[in-house]
C-alpha cells in the first residue's frame, strides 16, 4: 500500500512495476489520490496448477531494478536461481506499493543497497521449493513476510508475546542476501548479482523467499487484494490489537490517513472504540476514513485551536 503524494519517485516505482508485470498504467501513471493502489495482474492460475518452471534451473523473467538512489527503476531481464535448502521460489501475481520502497529508492534507508529489486507487499504462488521445505508446496498461495517468525521453541523472540522481531534471518536480510549470504538474482545480460530487498524483492515476476517468510493463505484468496496484508494493513491492525490493545469504549486518535492509518481505524472500529479521531492535513481523505469507521475527522491546520492536542482535549473531556 502506498499513500500517494506528489512524488516522482513513487510514480516511477508504480509505472515500472506495472511495466514489469504487464498491467496498464492507472490513469496515465497518475496515482489515485485517495485509495491504496494494488496492481492487478492477469488472473492467477488455479491453486492446483503451479506455474511451470524447469526443476533446478534458473528462470528468465523481468524485474524493475533499482540501480541507485533517486534513479528511475529500469525494467531488466534477470535470472532467478532455484531455491536452496529452506527456500521457496514463487511467481508474483500482485504487488502493492509501500512508502518504504520510496524511502529506500530516495536513498534515505541506511540499509538500502544497490543494485536491488525492491518490493515487499505482494501476493504470490509457489513454483518450487528447496530441500527441507514442508510448510508450503507448489501451487500454494502465499504472502511474503519481511519480518517472519521462525517459531522455533528455542527462539526467545518468537516465544515472547511482547515482540515478533525474530532474528533468525534478519542479519543476512539486512545485507540484501538470502540466509546463506548469497543472492538468487542475476542480470541476464551481464551476470551481475542483484541485492534482495527486505527478504522479498517482489518487483519481479519471480522471486525467492525463505520458507519462514511465506504466509500461506487460502487458495480462494484474491491475491490482488490480500497482498495488502503483507505490510500496511497488518501494521495497522497490529498497532491496535497487539501494541495499544485498544479496548471497547476507548477513544483513539489516528495521525495520518494513509494505508496504515486506515487500517488502524478499521481495527479500532472492530475493537469497539467509542470515538475514533482521524487526523490529516488533506481533507480529501476524510470520506474514506469515515467508511473505515472514523467518527470524527480533523484537519490540524483548520481545527480552531493552536494545536491538535487542544482540539482533541476539547473533544474528549
Amino acid at each position: 500500500i502506498f499513500r500517494p503524494r506528489p512524488n516522482m519517485v513513487a510514480a516511477a516505482i508504480a509505472v515500472a512495476a506495472l511495466a514489469v508485470l504487464g498491467a496498464p498504467s492507472p490513469r496515465g501513471s497518475r496515482l489515485h489520490p485517495r485509495r491504496p493502489l494494488a496492481i492487478r495482474l492477469p488472473r492467477a492460475p488455479a491453486a492446483t496448477q503451479a506455474p511451470e518452471a524447469p526443476a533446478g534451473e534458473a528462470i528468465t523473467c523481468k524485474a524493475a531494478v533499482a540501480w541507485g538512489p533517486k534513479q528511475p527503476l529500469k525494467v531488466e531481464e534477470i535470472l532467478v536461481d532455484p531455491p536452496k535448502a529452506g527456500e521457496v521460489r514463487v511467481k508474483v501475481v500482485a504487488n502493492a506499493l509501500c512508502h518504504t520502497d520510496v524511502y529506500t529508492l530516495d536513498g534515505d534507508d541506511p540499509e538500502g543497497l544497490f543494485p536491488a529489486i525492491l518490493g515487499h507487499e505482494a501476493g504470490a504462488i509457489v513454483v518450487d521449493v528447496g530441500e527441507g521445505v514442508t510448510s508450503v508446496a507448489p501451487g500454494d498461495f502465499v504472502i511474503p513476510c519481511y519480518t517472519p517468525e521462525c517459531r522455533s521453541p528455542s527462539c526467545i523472540f518468537c516465544a515472547s508475546p511482547k515482540t515478533n522481531l525474530c532474528p533468525t534471518i534478519r542479519a543476512t536480510q539486512g545485507k540484501g542476501a538470502m540466509p546463506d549470504g548469497t543472492s538468487r538474482f542475476r542480470v541476464k545480460a551481464t551476470g551481475e548479482p542483484l541485492y534482495h530487498f527486505m527478504g522479498c524483492s517482489t518487483f519481479a515476476e519471480y522471486t525467492v523467499l525463505a520458507e519462514i517468510s511465506c504466509a500461506k493463505v487460502s487458495p480462494r484468496a484474491p491475491l490482488d487484494k490480500v497482498c495488502l496484508l503483507g505490510c500496511g494493513v497488518s501494521t495497522g491492525w497490529g498497532a491496535v490489537w497487539n501494541t495499544c490493545k485498544v479496548e471497547a469504549g476507548s477513544s483513539v486518535a489516528v495521525f495520518g490517513l494513509g494505508a496504515v492509518g486506515l487500517a488502524v481505524i478499521q481495527a479500532a472500529h472492530k475493537a469497539g472504540a467509542r470515538a475514533i479521531y482521524a487526523i490529516d492535513i488533506n481533507p480529501d481523505k476524510f470520506e474514506v476514513a469515515r467508511e473505515f469507521g472514523a467518527t470524527d475527522c480533523i484537519d490540524p491546520t483548520n481545527c480552531g485551536h493552536d494545536s491538535i492536542v487542544a482540539a482533541l482535549l476539547e473533544r474528549t473531556q
